[in-house]
Order: structure tokens, then C-alpha cells, then sequence
């Protein structure tokens, strides 16, 4: 049996992550577990689409569920997952600052244009 290439499992675990419905899950889920109506009312979407979500989220042991009476409930699997988050916002914050920094130039560059 051939295994897959460690580059290969990376582009598949973004992939699995290239949906903002299953960010969002995964952020809020950052806060504790939460039930699963209360991920739809955050969301805002379709029950079968955000089962659909959480499901791909489950099989990939990104988050785990478990009853508590009728409702269920859905919590992140490890401190892993929220440090990716983490690293993913860090990322964010020096491209968006970046570019800030680059439309504050050109303003000045039309200023002195004008």
C-alpha cells in the first residue's frame, strides 16, 4: 500500500478547511462546545447544510460530538485545531496590515498630486 505524501495530506486537510461555514463552526466551537442549535442560529444556514458541515468536520476528527439528552453537542477535538485558527488570524492580521499600509501610501501619493 503506497502512502500518501505528507504535501498531499496538507493540501487535503486545507481543502477541508476551504469552507467559511466550517471556519466559522470551528471558531465558535473555540469558545466551548456548544449544541447544535445554537451553531445555527450563529450561522445561519441550512440545517442539512451545517450537518453536512459538521459531519465533514467529525469524520476528520476536527471536532467530536456527543448527546446530552435530545440535543447534541459539538465540541473542538484539541487545543491543535484552535492554535491553527490562531496561526490562520496571525496570518491575516501582517497581510491585511500590509496592505493598509500600502492604500495609506498611495493616498499620500495622490495628496501630493492633487
Amino acid at each position: 500500500m503506497n502512502s500518501v505524501p505528507l504535501y498531499e495530506a496538507k493540501a487535503e486537510l486545507f481543502r477541508l478547511l476551504g469552507h467559511p461555514v466550517r471556519i466559522r463552526v470551528l471558531e465558535l466551537l473555540q469558545d466551548g462546545p456548544q449544541p447544535v442549535r445554537d451553531l445555527l442560529a450563529a450561522i445561519e444556514v441550512e440545517a442539512s447544510g451545517l450537518s453536512q458541515h459538521l459531519a465533514v468536520l467529525r469524520r476528520s476528527g476536527m471536532v467530536s460530538a456527543h448527546r446530552d439528552g435530545s440535543t447534541v453537542v459539538y465540541s473542538l477535538s484539541g487545543g491543535d485545531v484552535a492554535n491553527l485558527l490562531r496561526a490562520a488570524r496571525q496570518l491575516l492580521t501582517h497581510k491585511l496590515t500590509g496592505q493598509h499600509e500600502l492604500l495609506d501610501e498611495l493616498l499620500k501619493a495622490e495628496e501630493s498630486t492633487s
